[in-house]
Order: C-alpha cells, then sequence, then structure tokens
C-alpha cells in the first residue's frame, strides 16, 4: 500500500495565517503528509504557538502581508533556507462587517488590502519561484460569502475576486506545471467566526445549530474539513485539476 502520509515529502509548502484557525488546522495537515511547512502570519508569539504542533520541519516568519517589501523578504528568507517552494496555501484573511450604506472606506480598503492585495503580493512572488522549478500547487481560501452575504460586502467581494484570480493564473501558470485552484468553506468553527457572534450579540449555541440545520450533514464545519480539502489540490496527483473551486459547506447546495 502507498503510504499517504509522504505524499507531500520534503514539499516546501508556505501558508499564510497559519498562526490559529483554519491556517493551523492546514500546517498541521500538510506536516502530517510530509511537507516542510512555513507559516507566515502578524503575531511571532501565536506562529510560535501553532508551530509547536508540528512534528516535523517548520519555519515561522511574522509578516504584514499588505507589505510588498517586507514580503518579499520573508519569500527570500523561505528560498534562502530551503531553495524551493512548491506549495502556497493563501488563507490569511480578516472581516469588518457592516451594512454597505453604514461600511466606512477604511473598513473597506483595510479587508481588500488583506484579502486580495495581500494575496496578490505574496503570490506575485512565490509563482516566480515555481516558474523557475516547473512544479507547484497554489490554492485560494474563498469562502462561500463570495456569493454574497448581508452586511459582508467587503469581504464577499474579496473573495470573490480570488476565484476570478485562481482560474486566470490556472491559464497563464499551468503550462509550467503548477495548479491554481480555490477552496469556498461554508460556516466553519474559529476564533474568527466565535468573534462575530460575540459583536452581534448572538448565542453561539443557537447559531451553531440553526447553520448546522442548514447543511445536508447536519453539522457545522471544521477547521480540518478545509485542510482535507487542501491537502487534496496539494497532491501531486492532482495534476490535473486546475481551475476549480471546490465548496466545502456540508450540502449540495452551495
Amino acid at each position: 500500500m502507498v503510504n499517504v502520509s509522504n505524499e507531500l515529502d520534503g514539499q516546501v509548502a508556505i501558508v499564510t495565517g497559519g498562526a490559529r484557525g483554519i491556517g493551523a488546522e492546514i500546517i498541521r495537515e500538510l506536516s502530517n503528509k510530509g511537507a516542510i511547512v512555513v507559516t507566515l502570519d502578524l503575531d511571532q508569539m501565536q506562529i510560535d504557538e501553532s508551530l509547536k504542533s508540528i512534528k516535523g520541519e517548520c519555519m515561522g516568519i511574522a509578516v504584514d502581508i499588505t507589505k510588498p517589501l517586507k514580503v518579499k523578504e520573508a519569500v527570500d528568507a523561505v528560498l534562502a533556507k530551503f531553495g524551493r517552494i512548491d506549495i502556497l496555501v493563501n488563507n490569511a484573511g480578516i472581516t469588518k462587517d457592516a451594512l454597505f450604506h453604514k461600511m466606512t472606506f477604511e473598513e473597506w480598503s483595510q479587508v481588500i488590502d488583506v484579502n486580495l492585495s495581500g494575496v496578490f503580493h505574496v503570490t506575485q512572488l512565490v509563482q516566480a519561484a515555481m516558474v523557475k522549478g516547473e512544479y507547484g500547487r497554489i490554492v485560494f481560501i474563498s469562502s462561500r460569502s463570495s456569493l454574497g452575504k448581508r452586511g459582508q460586502a467587503n469581504y464577499a467581494a474579496s473573495k470573490a475576486a480570488l476565484l476570478g484570480l485562481a482560474k486566470t493564473l490556472a491559464i497563464e501558470l499551468g503550462q509550467f506545471g503548477i495548479t491554481v485552484n480555490a477552496i469556498a468553506p461554508g460556516f466553519i468553527e474559529t476564533d474568527m467566526t466565535r468573534s462575530i457572534t460575540e459583536k452581534t450579540g448572538q448565542d453561539w449555541a443557537v447559531l451553531a445549530s440553526t447553520m448546522s440545520d442548514q447543511t445536508a450533514v447536519k453539522r457545522i464545519g471544521n477547521p480540518s474539513d478545509i485542510a482535507n480539502a487542501v491537502a487534496f489540490f496539494c497532491n501531486p496527483k492532482s495534476s490535473f485539476v486546475t481551475g476549480q473551486t471546490l465548496y466545502v459547506t456540508g450540502s449540495p447546495n452551495v
């Protein structure tokens, strides 16, 4: 039998926003499959705490992905240490929810800067290294909200843009052995989703029950559901799957 735990053996994977939540679960999953994992996030203490659960080789760099020069320094550091980058998972993201008529330009621009422009900065640098190596797996973490959600005009717009970006880069980079795909999670239990309920005054148990009832599988998602989908796209055997969006929502109705 094939040892699936080693399917990413020796590959170098960068995961943005890997210090907690979905990102932390992604780096654990990729590490368990043999990858050398690198997380880029804002807080070095949170990064270090997240990496404590990683048994294999790993690296953590505190960086604001909205700062192009800082991103370049981080990517250069990864290349200097490992000599290659095989996988990029663009997971970092923020929310600044408000009804559109009340949304400030600052709330709009902060979300776009992180969720879209930050992705641009990281991906442009990493894809250059992948092109040189003639291999790569790029995954964008979008959202079910990309189809539209009340109070999330900025977030929905940023996440919808990632779907178009994934398809475009799939076309441009396919000839170099690089696949580009997106994952659109449904309602996932993370610190971020819990904090949103706290801000709106909702009861978490009630909300979780309501969201569970809306799925076909009658439960809300957890970070491992997303990490598993990421691992599929990152598998070397997934070379004929590119430009696709996988809705991980627990329901056939996205």
